[in-house]
């Protein structure tokens, strides 16, 4: 960095000028789509609250916001089980809000997280011995081609109302696209590679280790996204029967009690979660695979 000096002047950096427009600019970047996303949220909020205030439609079909947010708040507090009576309850069904989340999540995390051990490992293989692959693909399509809800009544019969068939449920919800994308990144290794890697002196075990797994690692982790999300999608399923504590059966009952307020309140806390496990497992990707896009 060079420097003007000046004998009637302090002294002046020859770099500042450009360095006031580099923030503006990179502040700009972060603020622009940040700004924007609240603006769609708020004309959101807006529009809902103008056409429930105008009513035109059916409380019991669409509450208010600020209905909503009563009831979010209902069940996050301690309260009068009905009016004059002092009897006091906790949340819903004797359970706080963040309670019935985090069962759910609980349980996404035990049937996700096996998936994620095992679904790796059998793509893995899968994708490295062709034998194995045309015995296994078809069955692992016919897998991913079945909605959640096939097996949810078979899964009762095996492991009863319990949780061990809702984290068998979300299981196999999640365990196909692992074992895709697993499959698929192994498949999809350029041969160049290979071939670069043998011709420098490497072995298998090096060729496995040191161009297989970091070439479709990048692929492993989105798929552990995509079967992440497609796993929580299916909570309210997993939730049907003995689903208290559990965010999805909380929603399916306050939606059959025509508590619509509180549904749509477990609605959204079920977006924000999902979002909020898609940025995480994102951020988690970014650094575990930080190669990626750059080769």
């Amino acid at each position: 960095m060079t420097a003007i000096t000046t004998p009637d002047a302090p002294t002046v950096s020859a770099d500042a000028p450009t360095v006031a427009p580099r923030r503006s600019k990179s502040c700009r970047r972060l603020l622009g789509p940040a700004l924007t996303r609240l603006g769609a949220l708020a004309l959101v909020l807006g529009l809902w609250a103008v056409l429930t205030a105008t009513g035109l439609v059916d409380p019991l079909y669409l509450p208010s916001p600020h209905a909503v947010w009563d009831a979010f708040v209902r069940a996050n507090s301690r309260h009068q089980i009905a009016a004059g009576v002092d009897r006091t309850v906790i949340g819903e069904q004797n359970y706080y809000l963040w309670e019935h989340l985090l069962a759910s999540l609980q349980r996404i995390g035990a049937g996700v997280g096996l998936a994620v051990v095992i679904g790796p490992l059998v793509g893995f293989v899968m994708g490295m011995l062709t034998p194995v692959r045309l015995v296994t693909e078809p069955i692992l399509n016919f897998l991913r081609s079945l909605p959640p809800l096939g097996y949810i009544g078979l899964l009762i019969v095996w492991f009863g109302i319990g949780d061990m068939s809702k984290i068998w449920l979300l299981f196999l919800a999640a365990f196909p696209p692992i074992a895709v994308a697993t499959l698929s990144g192994v498949t999809g290794v350029k041969q160049d590679y290979l071939h670069a890697a043998r011709s420098l002196g490497a072995g298998r075990a090096q060729v496995i280790s040191r161009v297989v797994l970091p070439a479709t690692l990048p692929e492993v982790i989105g798929g552990i996204r995509i079967a992440t999300a497609f796993a929580w999608t299916t909570v309210v399923a997993a939730e049907l029967n003995n689903g208290i504590p559990g965010i999805g059966g909380l929603a399916y009952i306050s939606g059959t009690q025509l508590n619509t307020p509180l549904t749509i309140a477990c609605i959204l806390v079920i977006g924000c979660a999902a979002l909020a496990l898609d940025s995480v497992i994102k951020f988690l990707g970014a650094k575990a695979v930080p190669w990626k896009g750059k080769v």
